[in-house]
């Protein structure tokens, strides 16, 4: 069988051709960023209306001091990957995503973190946690959250308070009803109701060593004592009256102790 070197060339001669014209027309249509400068910067904060922990002009003001604010720059001096970074720095912050356009514009759209729980403890120590447990420093963020007092250190918190806090925000009717949780120096649990002028005590949580049996244990205490609760304010105290007792202890499954208000 003889080699044909002739139709070998030809073919190799239509790949390079090929490849060639591949990469002259993409050559052609990729934007040549040396051309340009940076015409417009836009800032977008998607959930800055509900949390608004951070704006549009601190994000600004944060690039031009770090020298990365794009506007003005040559596109192939603007550094996306390192506005992004320099943005997830901020404790507010949870995304950070950065681009640039044909037209000379960059875009930063950015996503904060949500808070769930304000710590306001005994030791002094007042901030927020979000929905990862992770603790956010405390700031001019005003929305209506529930507030966790007392005796209160950072690891508890995350480990511990915020499943109490996250299983009263899912239930919709507790999420509107109680505006505090206390904790006692013996690590009782008191909740502060906003309708009716009383106390409720659900008791000390269950402990556990097991960090992926914790969130769990706990989320299940609460449910089981806020929906005896439940049942108590149904039956109970919709005919007692809101505010004839001063302390209701649902801490026992078998019984309710209630200590009636003194009257002056």
């Amino acid at each position: 069988m003889r080699f044909n070197w002739k139709k070998t060339l030809l073919l190799m001669c239509d790949i390079a051709l090929g490849v060639y014209l591949i990469a002259a027309f993409t050559a052609f249509n990729k934007p040549d960023e040396t051309a340009y400068v940076c015409s417009k910067v836009n800032i977008d904060i998607q959930d800055e209306a509900t949390n608004g922990f951070i704006t549009a002009p601190e994000i600004k003001a944060r690039l031009e001091k770090q020298h990365l604010y794009p506007m003005s720059k040559p596109l192939e001096k603007v550094n996306t990957r390192e506005i992004e970074d320099v943005l997830k720095q901020s404790s507010f912050v949870k995304t950070a995503e950065c681009y640039k356009t044909e037209d000379g514009q960059v875009y930063i759209t950015l996503t904060q973190r949500m808070p769930t729980l304000r710590i306001k403890s005994a030791n002094g120590d007042d901030y927020y946690l979000d929905d990862n447990n992770s603790i956010m420093p405390n700031s001019r963020y005003t929305s209506d959250l529930i507030v966790a007092t007392g005796h209160i250190n950072r690891w508890y918190a995350r480990n511990y308070i915020a499943y109490v806090g996250k299983a009263l925000m899912a239930d919709e009717f507790w999420n509107r009803q109680i505006e505090q949780i206390n904790v006692l120096p013996n690590k009782g649990i008191e909740l502060v109701p906003r309708v009716g002028n009383h106390i409720i005590y659900i008791g000390q949580l269950p402990e556990t060593k097991y960090t992926n049996e914790r969130g769990k244990a706990v989320t299940d205490y609460v449910n089981k004592k806020i929906h005896r609760l439940e049942m108590f304010y149904k039956y109970g105290l919709s005919q007692a009256g809101w505010n004839k007792y001063s302390y209701i202890d649902v801490e026992f499954d078998n019984q309710i102790i209630c200590k009636k208000r003194t009257m002056n």
